[in-house]
């Protein structure tokens, strides 16, 4: 397959350097018993005769006999590791006809085999992956291309198919399609293998367990497979990089202009994500519910986002054109499958929805997700106080500015947040155990054969927080308890921020000052203040789960 001739020359060159230090790796293996040959052969010609001769001959047998042996070995687990696939949703043929089609158009007009099958990721990234030891069988090859059985995946950024347009993603995912000409190079394909084979045998190696005997071969193996990735790594990564520099030179001929654009929206897209991510998302999940359609919900957090930033204004109009999602025969189902995704690697959630892990629709998210979280938080941060049996937001007040009755249970600051610490740390505890128990940690990913995900999910989305921090919190959880309870306001969801308080329709965003002040420095005005122009009755109980 043809492509721009600097770049593909210059990383074919680089894959020869990688399959030569293959070949350098056999050639030593082969050295002892190719030495043993000719001084057998030697022998048995009558050349090479004599007592000192005689023992050189079984000598050098003595020495290949067991190097042969371990090359086999060696050799052996590089062949049948399987290298890591990254966790997706595949998407058939037969569920996104329209964006097959698409796929291969752009790869027709690029003169490059179309990739063999598409698979979404929930992340704001795309690549191609070869997944040709696990998906055999389902290959869709560019009719009239011989190589396309040996094309790879393309995996695209879910995100970017519900907030881009379908102009703009085809425009972004030219550079990426083109890169399937140079993979389908020989040397640059089997150099790929090479490397992908040594990185899944050092990873078998680490993960080895069983015997001392077997454990000493896996490290031996470890071992020479790493010295021999650290022999051919700058090589690989030069390949690498003139293979993506070939790609973006024959993808200026498609939708050069757009792309500029395109590229705009992959920063916006990233940042409404990640936004969504951890301001949504993440409460959810941590009550065991996960929203099901997270992809439809970047949508609203941008267009939310352009509404209150100018540097996004604009961004919106777009939203007239019609969308990538509709490339899909069923948009909703395939959010779905990739919001379970997401839940699961960047929490750790099981594998399949159940009672204790049950889909949210955003209708119902203030109901399911934000009012369980303000209910379980006061309830947590009552227990650490050891309040009395119907709570009232006054006596909280008075625990931490020291005004309780002198019989009351110590409720300083520093001692709540060390006790609302140590009650979320057997929680999660708990949550851990309970997981391993069930066989969930490690969690083999559906539609990736070896992706595993790391005990307790892979990503944290936020750092630890502090014991200040968790008492704000739950402070201000039971605010919003009160404010329900007794001022007519209601829990929504602000798509930027994640769980909010509604006051006769309007986003109250002024409380976390008035509860800084009272747990940072023990002022209790402020909060007294709001709670006062909102209507809450501090003396009234508060209701908890």
């Amino acid at each position: 397959m043809a492509v721009p001739e600097t770049g593909a020359r210059s990383a074919r060159d680089h894959a020869l350097a990688v399959l030569r230090v293959r070949g350098a790796a056999l050639g030593a293996a082969l050295l002892p018993a190719a030495a043993a040959v000719v001084l057998l052969a030697g022998g048995a010609t009558g050349h090479l005769r004599g007592d000192g001769w005689d023992a050189l001959r079984w000598a050098a047998v003595a020495v290949a006999v067991p190097v042969l042996a371990a090359a086999a070995g060696v050799a052996a687990v590089i062949a049948r590791a399987r290298p890591a696939v990254s966790p997706t949703v595949q998407i058939d043929e037969s569920a996104a006809p329209d964006l097959y089609r698409l796929i291969r158009d752009l790869a027709d007009r690029l003169d490059v085999p179309a990739p063999s099958a598409i698979a979404l990721t929930p992340d704001c990234d795309s690549w191609l992956e070869d997944r040709a030891h696990t998906t055999r069988g389902r290959r869709l090859p560019r009719p009239g291309t011989a190589r396309g059985a040996d094309a790879p995946v393309l995996v695209v950024g879910s995100p970017f198919l519900w907030w881009m347009r379908v102009a703009e993603l085809r425009a972004l995912l030219a550079p990426i399609v083109a890169g399937t000409g140079p993979s389908a190079h020989p040397d640059i394909a089997a150099a790929r293998r090479f490397v992908r084979g040594l990185d899944a045998a050092a990873a078998v190696a680490v993960a080895a367990r069983g015997p001392a005997p077997k454990r000493l071969a896996y490290d031996f193996t470890g071992w020479v497979s790493r010295l021999l990735l650290r022999a051919g790594a700058s090589h690989a990564a030069e390949m690498e990089r003139m293979v993506a520099a070939a790609a973006a030179v024959r993808a200026q001929t498609v939708d050069y202009g757009l792309r500029v654009v395109a590229q705009e929206q992959v920063g916006l897209a990233y940042a409404g994500w990640d936004r969504l991510l951890t301001r949504v998302a993440l409460p959810a999940w941590r009550t065991g519910r996960w929203p099901a359609r997270l992809d439809a919900g970047v949508v609203s957090a941008l267009t939310e986002l352009s509404r209150r930033d100018r540097l996004a204004e604009g961004f919106a109009t777009r939203l007239g054109e019609r969308p990538a999602c509709d490339l899909l025969e069923e948009p909703g189902e395939v959010d779905r499958q990739v919001s379970l995704l997401a839940a699961r690697l960047f929490h750790g959630g099981p594998a399949e929805p159940g009672p204790d892990w049950a889909p949210v629709d955003w209708q119902e998210y203030p109901e399911e997700v934000v009012d369980r979280i303000w209910r379980s938080e006061a309830a947590r941060l009552f227990a650490a106080l050891r309040a009395d049996e119907n709570p009232t937001l006054a006596e909280l007040v008075d625990r931490l500015t020291g005004e309780a009755a002198p019989d009351a249970p110590s409720g300083g600051a520093d001692a709540l947040a060390a006790r609302i610490g140590a009650d979320l740390a057997r929680e999660e505890a708990a949550r851990t155990d309970a997981a391993r128990e069930a066989g969930a940690i490690p969690v083999p990913v559906p539609g990736g054969d070896g992706a595993l995900l790391p005990p307790g999910g892979g990503f944290p989305l936020q750092p630890p927080r502090s014991g200040r921090e968790l008492l704000a919190e739950h402070v201000t959880a039971a605010v919003c308890c009160a404010a329900v309870d007794t001022a007519g306001a209601a829990p929504g969801l602000d798509w930027l921020d994640g769980p909010a308080l509604f006051v006769d329709g309007e986003r109250r965003a002024d409380l976390a000052r008035p509860v800084l002040a009272l747990t940072e420095d023990g002022d209790p005005r402020p909060l007294r203040d709001w709670l006062a122009a909102v209507g809450v009755r501090p003396d009234k109980p508060i209701r908890l789960v």
